[in-house]
């Protein structure tokens, strides 16, 4: 993904294949960040990644243990949830657990960390 061009337009990557339904772009997520939105930003990569990489304020599960700390996340069972990886295949994972286990207002960071660095934050060092 480093090498694709970002369409300037979406943040995404020309040909990323969006998915409305599961994903929020990295500019979504910046602006509900901004707008002090009530949201929970899960990071589901592991702690070694998070060492090289990470966005402030956000809550750090690892995808391994995701199933076993569901019940510590009911308190958040009704806020809107974003969940984060490297790239996003582990967060759509993730997506997909949370709702069906039945968190309903839950999307997954199209591009991960890395297209977070690309478009929204070039601090945020790429891996």
């Amino acid at each position: 993904m480093s090498q694709d061009r970002i369409n300037p337009t979406t943040g995404l990557p020309e040909g990323y294949p969006f998915q409305r339904d599961w994903e929020l772009t990295p500019r979504e997520l910046k602006a509900l960040i901004d707008q002090r939105a009530p949201l929970v930003v899960i990071d589901v990569r592991t702690e070694s990644e998070r060492t090289l990489a990470s966005i402030a304020n956000t809550l750090h599960i690892p995808i391994a243990e995701l199933p076993a700390r569901l019940p510590s996340l009911r308190e958040h069972e009704a806020d809107r949830i974003v969940v984060m990886c490297h790239h996003g295949t582990r967060s759509l994972r993730a997506t997909e657990l949370l709702r069906q286990a039945g968190f309903e207002d839950v999307r997954s960071l199209a591009g991960g960390i890395h297209l977070w660095s690309m478009d929204i934050d070039p601090s945020v060092p790429a891996y």
